[in-house]
């Protein structure tokens, strides 16, 4: 028996986030627990755990804008996911994530912890990858098409490593 896998298109664009005035405009908040089983550039499959549900995502490779590529996610059993965060690689990516809705749009912003702590992304998806938006004045620099902000890069070369590189 075969087993037809549908496969989604995410659209999304990155802002670096200037200063934690979003706080204030997020209608919620989520922790976020992340392992790359695979963080090859062609493919990349990770376990997620949110509160307390997990998921299995497989995303492909982005497009030259960086802003799309395909996505399937599943949601799998807690257990089950815990266990597999044992063989993921490198570090295991924490984060609280705020929502903040703007428009037509919700906006997410990942607040880092860990290794990660003291780099905050927004992201926003879009439906169309010019479909134009409202941008609100916390987001900063636009890092859509810069891999080392992608969060399977950031297991293997944490923020910390970064400000370390440039203080020297």
């Amino acid at each position: 028996m075969q087993t037809k896998i549908k496969m989604n298109i995410e659209i999304e664009r990155k802002f670096l986030v200037k200063n934690n005035d979003f706080k204030k405009m997020c209608y919620d908040k989520k922790h976020i627990a992340q392992g790359y089983l695979n963080s090859n550039k062609k493919r990349v499959v990770r376990i997620r755990i949110i509160n307390k549900m997990a998921f299995l995502t497989i995303k492909g490779v982005s497009d030259q804008s960086g802003t799309t590529r395909f996505e399937w996610e599943k949601e799998i059993d807690l257990e089950d996911a815990k266990e597999l965060m044992i063989l993921c690689e490198k570090e295991i990516i924490e984060k609280n994530r705020y929502y903040h809705k703007l428009e037509n749009h919700i906006i997410e912003v990942d607040e880092f912890l860990g290794k990660n702590k003291g780099l905050i992304v927004a992201e926003i998806e879009l439906r169309d990858k010019n479909e134009p938006f409202v941008k609100p004045d916390y987001f900063g620099t636009e890092v859509t098409n810069n891999s080392k902000y992608y969060n399977s890069n950031l297991s293997l070369n944490p923020f910390k490593n970064w400000i370390k590189k440039t203080s020297n």
